[in-house]
Formats: C-alpha cells, sequence, structure tokens
C-alpha cells in the first residue's frame, strides 16, 4: 500500500493480479460494501517496482480508525459484512484469505472493505483459514460486551492480534458453555489449540472443504446476529437531554458552531467530547466530514445507531479519551497510526470538555490549551467557570487547594498566547464562556 499525491494505491504482484483479475471477473468488485478500486494504467513510477505486476488505485476514506476505537455495533457491523462477503466470495470459487476488522474502515456510519488483496482464488484443500482470527478479532470482543458487560476496546487497543481463544474460555464461566455457539467457538476451540498447537492447519478433502467453509460461516453469522448489547441508562447516556444548560444557552451554543462552521467550512471537524453528537451534526452541515469522539463507550453506541438508521456518511462515532488518545501500534509503532497522524482535523470543537479533561483528568490548563494550538485548527472550545455546577462536583471530589490554574482569566491568557481570539460570548447562565479561535501563525 502506498498514498502518493493524495491518492492511495496497491501494488500487485503477479499471483495477486491473477487473484484480482478472478474477483473483478466474478463482478464481486462492483459490490457496494467493497472499496472502489481500479487498475492504473500510468501509475507514478516510484511505484513501478521490479516485482510490481499492476498497480490499483482505491477510493480514499476520510478518516482511518481502528477497531478499539469502534462501539459494539461497529464491530459487529463489520463483523457481518466480512461474513458477508466471505460467502459472497464462496460463490465464485474466491476466499478471503484472513478475516481482520483491520481489513473494514467506516465512511461516516457505513462500514466498507477496503482490503482487495484478501480475496484470492479458493483452494480445495483448505477450510476457513481466516476462523481464528475471526473469533479472536470479532467474535471474542463481541462476546465480552454482550455477555459480560465488559467494553472490548482496551482489550483490542491492547493486543494487535486480539483475544486468544484460551483467555476467552478463562473469561467465561461454567454455565457459559451450555451457550449456544460457545462450546464450539470457544471452549472446543481453546481445547484443541492447547493439544494441536496454533499453527496446525486443519484440512478437509476437496470435494468438502467448500462446503464445510459455507456451513461454518453461516452458523457464525447467525451467532454473531443474535449478539446484543444494551448500554446502560445513565447519566452520561443521557446527558445530551439531561444537563446543567437553559434552554436559551443550549440553543446559544448551537448557534455559535453552526455560524463558526459556516463561516470556516472545514473538510475535517473533530468533535471532542461529542456524546450524543449534537454539535456534531450541526458542524456536519458546513464541513466535509466530522470525527465525533467521546471516551464514553454508551452515549458513541446509540450515536452510531441513529447516523446507521438516517445512512449518514458525514459523522464518524469513535470512542476515545481525550487524556488517552490511540497511540501508534504494532511493528515499530507504524502498523495503525496515531490519532494526529491519520489526519489533522481543520475545526475542532470542544465543548463541556475542558473542565473533564484539566479537573477529572489531572491535566494542567496551559497543557490542554497548548494541545489544541499543536493541532494547528482553528477551535471552539468552551469554559466552564469554577462556579459552574458540573465543576463544583468534579472539584468536590478533590482536597481543596487542589487545580488553582482552573480559573477563567489564567485559561484566557493561555488561549491568547497560542491563539488569536476571533469572538467571546458569555452564555446567559454566566457559568459558561464560549471562545472562537484561530491558531497563531508562527513568525519566520
Amino acid at each position: 500500500m502506498f498514498y502518493a499525491d493524495g491518492e492511495v494505491y496497491r501494488v500487485l504482484s503477479e499471483a495477486g493480479l491473477e487473484d484480482f483479475r478472478a474477483l473483478a471477473g466474478g463482478g464481486l468488485l462492483d459490490d457496494p460494501r467493497i472499496v472502489r478500486t481500479e487498475l492504473v494504467d500510468n501509475p507514478p513510477p516510484a511505484l513501478l517496482t521490479r516485482d510490481a505486476a499492476a498497480v490499483l488505485r482505491h477510493e480514499r476514506i476520510p478518516f482511518v480508525s481502528y477497531p478499539y476505537e469502534w462501539t459494539f455495533s461497529m464491530l459487529k457491523e463489520a463483523a457481518l459484512l466480512q461474513l458477508d462477503l466471505l460467502l459472497a466470495a464462496l460463490e465464485h470459487d474466491l476466499i478471503l484469505k484472513d478475516s481482520s476488522p483491520y481489513n473494514v474502515q467506516f465512511r461516516g456510519s457505513r462500514p466498507m472493505f477496503i482490503d482487495v488483496g484478501a480475496f484470492e482464488r479458493l483452494r480445495p484443500e483448505e477450510l476457513w483459514v481466516g476462523y481464528r482470527q475471526f473469533c479472536m478479532l470479532y467474535l471474542y470482543p463481541l462476546l465480552l460486551q454482550a455477555l459480560k458487560g465488559v467494553d472490548f476496546q482496551p482489550w483490542l487497543r491492547g493486543s494487535i492480534d486480539g483475544i486468544t481463544p484460551g483467555q476467552m474460555r478463562g473469561l467465561m464461566s461454567f454455565r457459559d458453555r451450555f451457550r449456544r455457539g460457545l462450546t464450539t467457538n470457544v471452549f472446543l476451540h481453546a481445547r484443541l489449540e492447547q493439544r494441536a498447537g496454533a499453527t496446525r492447519r486443519r484440512t478437509a478433502r476437496p470435494q468438502l472443504g467448500k462446503q464445510v467453509i459455507v456451513a461454518n460461516a453461516r452458523k457464525m453469522r447467525k451467532l454473531v446476529d443474535r449478539l446484543d448489547w444494551d448500554p446502560p441508562d445513565d447519566v452520561w447516556v443521557a446527558y445530551g437531554e439531561h444537563n446543567t444548560y437553559t434552554g436559551d444557552d443550549a440553543r446559544r451554543k448551537d448557534q455559535f458552531v453552526a455560524e463558526v462552521a459556516a463561516a470556516t467550512r472545514p473538510g475535517l471537524v473533530w468533535d471532542l467530547g461529542a456524546n450524543n453528537g449534537r454539535h456534531s451534526r450541526i458542524a456536519a452541515e458546513h464541513a466535509g466530514d466530522v470525527v465525533a469522539i467521546d471516551a464514553e463507550h454508551a452515549p458513541v453506541e446509540l450515536l452510531y445507531r441513529e447516523l446507521r438508521a438516517a445512512g449518514d456518511e458525514r459523522i464518524l462515532p469513535l470512542t476515545m479519551s481525550v487524556t488517552d488518545p490511540s497511540p501508534g501500534t504494532g511493528w515499530r509503532g507504524e502498523e495503525r497510526r496515531s490519532l494526529v497522524e491519520r489526519g489533522r482535523p481543520d475545526l475542532v470543537v470542544a465543548l463541556a470538555l475542558v473542565h473533564h479533561v484539566t479537573i477529572a483528568g489531572n491535566v494542567p490548563v496551559a497543557e490542554f490549551v497548548d494541545w489544541l494550538a499543536e493541532l494547528g485548527a482553528a477551535v471552539v472550545v468552551e469554559f466552564p467557570t469554577r462556579d459552574d455546577p458540573m465543576v463544583e462536583t468534579l472539584l468536590a471530589a478533590k482536597r481543596e487547594g487542589l487545580h488553582p490554574d482552573y480559573e477563567r482569566d489564567y485559561f484566557e491568557r493561555c488561549l491568547h498566547e497560542a491563539f488569536d481570539v476571533q469572538r467571546s460570548e458569555e452564555l446567559g447562565s454566566g457559568t459558561r464562556v464560549l471562545y472562537y479561535a484561530m491558531r497563531k501563525t508562527a513568525v519566520t
């Protein structure tokens, strides 16, 4: 895979080219769930390596995300997409050679399969070679969330290969072995792997291989489709509708965001602390794409469901903490890029956020402002004063005298040092102030 002149390219070997021709010849490449792809007649010379048989150009996804940033329903949708494409490929005597959720990306709320190179011609002696990987990166995280109510994101972020069968068995109770699908896919899987070793390839008689894969994929799809998780009905899920704002304050915030977005027409917006996505939707009316980020899984899950039902492809919801954003991981820390490396925003919306980062997250006010400045974007930021009910709640949990830097005057001084403040507005409640600021241009 290569990036050149804003385009995404894939270099194929001779064997890869033959697999691609089989994929294109069967018509599966026209499936709208697969990233748009075309052969390039005159590729950039730098891509024409000695082993290059052909070069493909892919549609570019606005913002790359990873499974450990997705919600339950996003991972489930990606799993079902993977299985559906596997079954469709088998109809054309093709197969997916792996089952990685990293092969799926989201255009807003719509999952898309991006790894065209994962399709290859079916070898009659093989069974489903991606079964173990599907379990570790799809099935087990979904089971963990659905059956135990445990967020799967830290598990996937902690291991690029996912949850092993042995680990998953250790997380299950005795009663779980009687749940439909778990006996085979968790307990028996772990036992067989322990006895035989994870690298032993399972084979079948040639005339039965394809039939077995189809049967197993269909069973797995039924199992995944039955899994469900309902977010808890707590204060953060309902925060968008039950908060300390007056109706007038909420309307003024909406108008402030809309006016800034309309004036700047940003290509990419980050809505930090997005919660139910209210301001993500407002910004999206005037922006190219919006990434809605919140540390709480539950409201982001509900936001994704709403966006999916509406077919909204402008807003990508992700669950992630600003105080602990996704780092670069994998080999040399470059297989999965950090949040900032995947595309810097043109506008950052940070409403009802700074007090959570600085008081709850123990990040100094100056550090938070400096981080915003490093993003290089325009910002819409809200500062709740110490008299605000939410700030009082956060400070009540701390020892008296902590966070002396959390003062409006100091915040404004930090903001003016790093940004040119274009506009500010105190809301009617008197405890919250909105700012629109542009990063200062460095003097050379």
